[in-house]
Parts: C-alpha cells; structure tokens; sequence
C-alpha cells in the first residue's frame, strides 16, 4: 500500500507528514532529526504529559485564559491518551532535543488534532494545548509526576506484598535451623525465619525511603515556564494546576517553593533513582542468596529447591536452573547502570536548564518497572513456593564446628579454637570433641550446643 503524505506548516516552513498521522510538522522534523536508537519514552511517561495538558486546559479555563469549550474539547483528548489509546502517535526517539521539546510538541499536536475533529474548534497546538506552560516545566513535571505515581501505585504495593510472602513463608520456618555462614564460610546457626525476615526488614527499610521522597516529587515546577520566571504564565496557575492534579490523581501535588531549581536542575530524580539502587541491591541479595541455598542438587549446598520453571540446558538433559533468581539479578544490574547514567545527566543543568531530560525519565521509569516486577516474580515465582531440604540443613549443621563459639564464656577462646580444628581435621561433630576435651558432661554439652537455643542470642553457661 502506497503511504500517503500531507503538507503541515510551522514556523520553520512546510514539511510532509503522513496522512495517518495524528501528529504534525514538529514531530515530523523530530522524526527527520532523531534516528539515533529506535527506543522511545515509556507510555507511562506519555500519560504524564497528557495528564499536564488535561489539568493546564482546566487551569487556564478556570482562571478564564481558555475558553470552556476549547478546555473541554483538550481535557476529552487528554483523557483518551491517558487512558491508553493513540500509543503509536508517539514515536519519537528518547535520545532527542535535551528539553524533551519533541516529546511535548509531539503530546500538544496530538491533542490538538484529536480535540479539534471532536468538537470542530480551532485549537492550536502551542496556543490553546501549550497555553502557560514550555518544554522546559512539562517535562520536568512529568518526570517527577510518573516518578511519584509509577512508586505510589505500583512499586511500593510490589515490595510490600514481597513482604508479605517473605513474612508469612518465614513464620512456617521458624522451627527449622540451619548453619549461618559470613564470609561464604560456616558460622553461628540461624533459623530459616530468622532469614527471611532480615530481606523482610531490608524491604521495609527501602519503603520507608521511597516514601521519604514522594513529598519532594510530588512538589511540582510546573507554572515556571521557560525558566523559572513563569513568564506567560498566569500567577495562580502552579496553584490551581497543582489542586487539578491532586483532585485527579488522589495525591497531594504541590507547586515547587523554587521553580527556578526543578528546572535547571533533577537533584530529586537523582536521590528516586539513587533508592532505586538501594531497591537493586536488596533485590539482588535475595536473588544471590536464594540462588546458593538451591545450588547443586548434589555438588551445592541444596538447603532449598526452588520450582522447577524451564529445561536449565540445551546439552545436558535433567538440569534446571534458578532462572527467576537470575533475572531479577541482571534487572538489579541494570538499575545500578541506570543510576549512572541519571546521575551524568543531572549534573548536565548548564544555567537555567538540564538538558538530558529525556535520558532521565527513560531510565528513571524503567529502573521503577524493573523493580517492581521483579518484587512480583520474587514473591511468585521463587519465594512463595520453594521446598526445604530439612536433612541437607541438619547434616551440615551436625558437622558445624562454629557451634563452639557458645562454649567461649564456658572454657575460653583458645580452648574453643582447639575444639573446633580437631573437628574440623576429623569430620566429627564438636560434641564429640568437645567431650573428650573438656570436664563437660554430655548433657550439659547438649544443653550449650543446642542449635536451636543458640539461634536466640545470649549467654550460655
């Protein structure tokens, strides 16, 4: 099928833009301009800024710069982007102009058609969708707005239903002991409980932080205009833009005390993404642990099996890998890539404008999705689910030579440190041992050695 093209003017001239198309001549010349990586801006982020556009449209009207029915027919082509329809009206490059201009021209030439065929009004793109507000406070706003929105509503409910598995799995395992290790190497038993619950209490500790920095990205710069100045902007239109947004997204949206530093500078997308990392690192602990307490069936520890989800090899018949574990991993690692790249482009705030724009809210919204779903697959695919292997645990924790530790009030460190290598050198377990060793009786050694005393701290004597 022959493409059809029609003629669009800007202020630059006439330029050729696909019949089909809901956008115009500056999305085209960005299309023309920007053929660097095929990758465009999250729809989640799109979502952000046609929620802009709806709640400026009822700003301006409210303070009676745009007419009602203009308003309308905006706010109605506004609702439908948001709500998820025209997705592939937006396909312009991340890697774009520093301000995101593309971006928000391409989002106010979309509305602009879409609420001018609805109601049969002329409505300009930069005029009327545009009205009190540039490039250079939409899409910082948007930043923080799909920021705020994407942790509120998905991220957090993630970590705290994570949470809630890891909890519950560890209430079932609080009776089971196994050997604790630090440094890759045997130490002081814990219970299986006692495990789980330290990623619980990591998980919370990360929530308490990402909910620290909602009051911040939710305090918005929209209304400062080219620079912070709010030129063409009415006065009272961060405050009635930010009562707009609260009022539609139930969050309490502020206007920023300084407009002038939400838009040279992205020190709160810096620090979100920086909690993102912390996320990672969390993440990826769990993933590692999890993947060494399935290792083997035979050659590893083999203290868990996690579910056997796919084939592991495409040669060796029978393997099964922890793949779950293994991807929430590597998404860790591309959080932490991420964090790099943020932090390069929130230092790029050269005078009164960070012109990485894009880079940041691309990165930013995925290292969110990332985590978020892997706080789901954790909790479903790996955690809610796994079966312990009691016997592994008891054998190693049998032969453990660390449980000497508990004799040190008793007998003393170096006689404890005898003990424990001549267990070691033998293969026996250090009651024995510490039988022919020490004046202790066996059920007193019993009583000093009991793994399952030893996980509840405190003085043995």
């Amino acid at each position: 099928m022959v493409q059809r093209f029609r003629t669009e003017r800007d202020s630059m001239g006439e330029i050729e833009v696909p019949d089909d198309a809901l956008y115009g001549a500056q999305t085209q010349r960005a299309l023309n301009n920007f053929n660097i990586s095929g990758l465009t801006l999250p729809f989640a982020f799109i979502r952000a800024v046609a929620l802009i556009k709806y709640c400026a449209a009822e700003a301006n009207a409210e303070l009676g710069l745009l007419a009602s029915n203009k308003a309308d027919a905006i706010m109605q082509a506004a609702l439908e982007v948001f709500e998820g329809r025209w997705q592939n009206q937006f396909p312009v490059d991340v890697f774009q102009t520093g301000s995101g201009t593309s971006t928000n021209m391409n989002v106010n030439e979309v509305l602009a058609t879409l609420a001018a065929r609805a109601s049969g009004l002329d409505i300009h793109p930069n005029d009327d969708v545009n009205l009190g507000q540039s490039s250079n406070d939409v899409i910082p706003t948007a930043i923080q707005l799909s920021a705020a929105r994407r942790i509120h509503r998905k991220l957090i409910p993630a970590m705290q239903n994570l949470r809630n598995v890891i909890d519950e799995k560890a209430a079932r395992l609080d009776h089971v002991v196994k050997t604790g290790r630090t440094h890759l190497m045997d130490a002081m038993p814990l219970t299986l409980g006692q495990e789980l619950r330290t990623w619980s209490a990591q998980l919370e500790q990360a929530e308490q932080r990402l909910e620290s920095l909602l009051p911040q990205l939710r305090s918005l710069p929209q209304g400062g205009t080219a620079i912070g100045t709010g030129i063409n902007a009415h006065p009272d239109f961060a405050r009635v833009f930010c009562e707009s947004m609260s009022n539609f997204t139930e969050q309490p949206f502020t206007p920023a005390a300084n407009k002038f530093a939400g838009i040279a500078g992205q020190d709160i997308a810096v620090a979100t993404s920086g909690s993102m990392v912390s996320v990672a690192t969390i993440m990826m602990k769990i993933a590692n642990d999890l993947r060494w307490m399935n290792s083997g069936p035979l050659a590893g520890l083999g203290e868990i099996t996690l579910a056997a989800l796919q084939p592991g090899s495409s040669i060796m018949p029978g393997k099964v890998n922890p793949v779950i574990p293994e991807a929430i991993a590597m998404a860790s690692a591309q959080v932490m890539g991420n964090q790099t790249s943020i932090s390069i482009a929130g230092q790029s705030g050269n005078f009164q404008l960070n012109v990485m724009l894009p880079l940041i809210a691309y990165n930013l919204l995925q290292s969110i999705e990332l985590m978020w779903a892997s706080s789901d697959a954790l909790a479903n695919q790996a955690i809610a689910d796994f079966q312990v292997n009691e016997d592994k645990l008891n054998e190693a924790l049998d032969r453990n030579p660390i449980l000497v530790t508990a004799l040190n009030p008793v007998i003393g460190y170096n006689k404890a440190a005898e003990i424990a290598k001549a267990a070691y050198q033998q293969n026996r377990p250090v009651i024995d041992v510490a039988k022919e060793m020490t004046d202790l009786t066996e059920d007193e050694l019993k009583e000093l050695l009991s793994p399952l005393e030893l996980t509840k701290g405190g003085l043995h004597k």
